[in-house]
């Protein structure tokens, strides 16, 4: 079941715990109000969310709306609780201390999410980049990288594998501290070096990474961390390795290629610059250009395909380096939009995300282990709604009571017939309320209604209550006698 992966992150000890500092949050801010937050409510809430991201409306408030009105949302919980619980959403106990944690606000999602991750079995490929929270509101952690399709927001550094199942993460804070234990490289080098201490040594686990990270101090460090590497790196950053200009190898054709090999600190490390539209510069510890391969390019001069060299190790970067970017692609399709001024929550709404996709990548890969055709799988749409559906009703009791003062009162009227005459004594409140074994049982002796002020005759009885109420198309007495 999809909500079983869910759980699997979202326990109950986290469900738990969020209840109680959201009540905690709304006493310290109201001490005259009570948010009265359970795990189910939570539940619900989330459920809530999660449907939200499936219909997309520009406003919260429009779920609830006579317009666009989305049962799914409406008939879960009304707006104003919704709101409610938006509003005192909390993850810490604001006066505890904050210990210069600039992430403090969301440390309990963090540190309950991480451990689950990392123990995630792992794939032998796997790569290590950045990823974009959407945010555009101040934030001292808000980050701007030009290149990315959300350039505004809060920048994670992802460990995953080439379909994107998530490893670990770090969220970027401005400081990135070097590892204990480990040999300070800077920052871009500390970050990988700190993701990687969840890849198995010694077990051919391979790790890419983009220009921004490499250096050959990390490829030294990861390979004394029995970790091969590959990735694209700054000609600059290739202390005493020199290569043809780039003018000189345009002349020369697509496809041209140079490679140098080199022995630092008893590590051998191989580098290939190949030019194709323009020069890139890749290096690895486990790869080389060979065997060169043909790839197809597509040439404007003369107006068709043409068939270019294709070295080894830029082949490799090619085919296992995008898992962040598709882990990015499947959590846009489907992504939580709910505007919010506080940062803990964007970025709560986000391991939502990414917590579904983790589930789905999971569970296509329990799938294919157990052989399901993949035309049986759940794509990850279904999926999601899946979720949101067993979060919304799964265990819950979804009969909306109706608001201000009741028009009839059974208790009281059932008094005011005893002090007429002798009348049958009905369960208290409590019992008939409870919702545990009220059963509907057909009687061969038709008797009359038990509510107040009805006239109609039944054959139907509650097993537990043992009254005979209403219940066919026109009047249905059995709900409004338990509820």
């Amino acid at each position: 079941m999809p909500i079983e992966y869910f759980r699997d992150f979202f326990d109950e000890q986290l469900l738990g715990s969020i209840v109680e500092q959201s009540n905690l949050y709304c006493t310290q801010q109201d001490p005259n109000h009570a948010l009265k937050l359970d795990r189910t409510t939570l539940e619900q809430f989330i459920g809530t969310v999660v449907y939200m991201s499936l219909f997309s409306l520009p406003r919260s408030r429009r779920y609830w709306s006579n317009a666009c009105r989305v049962q799914q949302v409406a008939d879960v919980m009304s707006r104003d609780r919704w709101e409610e619980i938006k509003r005192n959403l909390h993850f810490c106990d604001n006066t505890a201390p904050k210990n210069d944690d600039k992430l403090y606000k969301i440390r309990l999602i963090i540190d309950s999410l991480l451990p689950k991750f990392q123990a995630l079995p792992q794939n032998q490929m796997l790569c290590i980049d950045e990823q974009m929270v959407p945010f555009k509101g101040r934030s001292s952690l808000k980050q701007y990288i030009p290149k990315k399709p959300y350039k505004w927001g809060y920048k994670i550094f992802v460990l995953c594998d080439t379909n994107g199942l998530v490893h670990s993460f770090d969220i970027y804070t401005g400081k990135i501290d070097p590892v204990p234990g480990k040999p300070d490289i800077g920052a871009s080098g500390n970050i990988v070096l700190k993701l990687a201490q969840v890849i198995q040594e010694n077990v051919n686990h391979l790790l890419y990474f983009d220009n921004w990270f490499t250096s050959l101090d990390l490829f030294v460090a990861l390979a004394n961390q029995g970790v091969p590497a590959l990735g694209t790196v700054q000609q600059n950053r290739l202390r005493g390795c020199s290569f043809s200009a780039d003018s000189e190898m345009k002349k020369k054709g697509r496809g041209t290629f140079e490679e140098q090999q080199a022995e630092v600190e008893n590590v051998d490390i191989r580098v290939v610059k190949w030019y194709d539209n323009r020069a890139v510069v890749v290096a690895s510890t486990f790869a080389s250009a060979q065997p060169v391969s043909t790839t197809q390019r597509w040439d404007r001069k003369l107006k068709k395909d043409v068939s270019v060299e294709y070295p080894n190790i830029v082949r490799l970067y090619n085919c296992f380096m995008g898992g962040v970017d598709a882990l990015d692609a499947l959590i846009a399709y489907y992504r939580i939009h709910i505007r919010s001024k506080k940062f803990y929550l964007r970025l709560f709404f986000h391991f939502v995300d990414m917590v579904i996709v983790n589930g789905w990548l999971l569970y296509r890969r329990d799938c294919e282990s157990l052989g399901v055709p993949r035309k049986e799988q759940q794509d990850l749409l279904d999926f999601r709604s899946s979720i949101a559906q067993a979060l919304c009703m799964e265990g819950k009791n979804l009969v909306v009571k109706k608001r201000g003062r009741p028009s009839m009162d059974i208790d009281r009227e059932v008094e005011k017939k005893k002090r007429r005459g002798p009348a049958k004594a009905i369960p208290v409140q409590e019992v008939r309320t409870d919702a545990v074994g009220h059963w509907p049982l057909t009687e061969a002796k038709r008797l009359r209604c038990r509510i107040p002020h009805c006239k109609g005759q039944t054959v139907v009885k509650c097993a537990k209550c043992n009254v005979h109420l209403c219940f066919n198309k026109n009047t249905n007495c059995f709900l409004a006698f338990h509820t």
